[in-house]
């Protein structure tokens, strides 16, 4: 009997062991996923610009490159960087990812989006009919900004402001986008067109060869440099839109943001770490305004670098990405995670755990001492000598269950020990 109770209660310590450590490796497991998010998304969505745009097209080539890997990017047009601004700040909008030019927003603004690095220059372009040879020539004319909710009209608000043309009365401002300006500049039904574009925008492309249709280069434009630091000067070379026709006649220096790629600081690191190898593979080459390797580059100009990007620049992709398909890499990331739990949970477990053996073998012991004190109390009552036949045969199975125990050899010594105590009782027992 003593056997088959001692066979209970050990497989339900057993069971409660068991059973603890199951819901301490689940419990840890779901805190490691949740802080290390393992998995990452098979579909994210990338703000572009309007189809047509350069921010349109590459997007096309970003979606191009991460669907290799299993990633389905998915393009949502708007009317421009600062809608696109804030559709990534809304994170019920489902924007992960945008191409935005410097000047938009800044970390304040912003602080839950953070920079993979600048990939181009953007310049800001004005184009014009006729002549103007000062800021007060643009007074009076028709001139596109752009549509509201585009980087063009929120910078070209900005400087028009700062060299006196703030609004209508100076000018008749028009929300025209860059492809209906660049139409109506070119048949003469306004004066002048400004906008943010790549040196491979198609409008700008046909623009700078147009007749009659000239570009402007900005007085003081080192000025304008040192009163807005998001801005560069890069130099368009003459001759370059049309070597035939030699336009533009003359080096023209433009202000330039550089455009960044801006994700939200929530989007998983394996994600970030593809569109940085694709951002590699996109923008290193040489350009208009770039020599080979320049972009991307490792730049936070209006918000933080993400910390991804960071350790992108200093040593590539991780590890398991670099040597690795992208889902074996996520595979094996997951296994990791899985692992930290489960040795977090087992390695103090198994320090204990001789501990733990240690005391169930001497309590089996003990339980016997426990009888043996409960017939040596007895010895010394008054009624002993009545119950002297009664405390012999208990002692007798005391002790023959003693000897039927098996022990641990390192545990051996207290059964001895037991048994020696037993035979000073009976000792006295036969004294009484």
């Amino acid at each position: 009997m003593a056997v088959r109770d001692y066979a209970l209660a050990y497989r339900r310590y057993l069971v409660v062991a068991l059973i603890a450590v199951g819901v301490l490796t689940i419990a840890a497991m779901w805190l490691a996923f949740t802080l290390l998010r393992p998995t990452p998304p098979r579909s994210i969505a990338m703000a572009t610009d309007p189809e047509g745009s350069i921010s349109a097209e590459l997007g096309k080539r970003y979606r191009e490159i991460l669907a290799r890997n299993g990633i389905e990017v998915r393009l949502v047009p708007s009317v421009g960087a600062v809608e696109n601004v804030a559709r990534l700040r809304d994170p019920k909008s489902g924007i992960n990812v945008g191409i935005i030019a410097s000047g938009i927003t800044d970390h304040q603004r912003s602080p839950e989006l953070v920079s993979l690095g600048t990939l181009f220059y953007e310049p800001l372009w004005l184009f014009y009919r006729g002549r103007i040879e000062t800021y007060k020539g643009l007074h009076g004319l028709r001139i596109s900004i752009g549509p509201e909710g585009s980087g063009t009209h929120l910078l070209a608000l900005e400087f028009l402001a700062r060299i006196g043309i703030i609004d209508k009365r100076s000018a008749q401002l028009l929300p025209l986008t860059p492809q209906v300006a660049g139409e109506q500049l070119v048949h003469g039904e306004i004066n002048a067109a400004a906008m943010l574009a790549a040196w491979e925008s198609p409008v700008v492309r046909q623009l700078l060869s147009a007749d009659d249709v000239n570009l402007a280069s900005p007085a003081r434009a080192d000025a304008f440099v040192a009163l807005y630091p998001f801005l560069s000067k890069v130099v368009l070379p003459a001759g370059v839109g049309d070597m035939v026709k030699n336009r533009p006649p003359t080096e023209v220096t433009l202000l330039a943001p550089k455009a960044s790629l801006i994700v939200r600081n929530d989007l998983h690191p394996a994600i970030q770490y593809l569109l940085l190898e694709a951002a590699t593979e996109i923008h290193s080459g040489p350009g208009m305004f770039r020599r080979a390797g320049q972009f991307p580059a490792a730049e936070a100009i209006d918000v933080p670098l993400s910390t991804y990007a960071q350790q992108f620049y200093k040593a590539g992709p991780p590890f398991l990405q670099r040597h690795l398909p992208f889902w074996l890499a996520v595979l094996a990331q997951q296994a990791l995670v899985l692992l930290i739990p489960v040795l977090a949970v087992l390695y103090p477990l198994l320090r204990f755990l001789p501990a733990l053996y240690g005391w169930a073998m001497r309590r089996r012991v003990y339980r016997l001492y426990n009888e043996l004190k409960r017939l040596e109390d007895e010895l010394v009552s008054d009624r002993a000598r009545d119950k002297a036949a009664d405390l012999v045969a208990r002692l007798d199975r005391l002790e023959e269950r003693a000897s039927r125990f098996r022990l641990p050899v390192s545990f051996r010594p207290l059964l001895y020990a037991l048994r020696l105590h037993i035979s000073l009782v009976r000792q006295r027992l036969q004294k009484t």
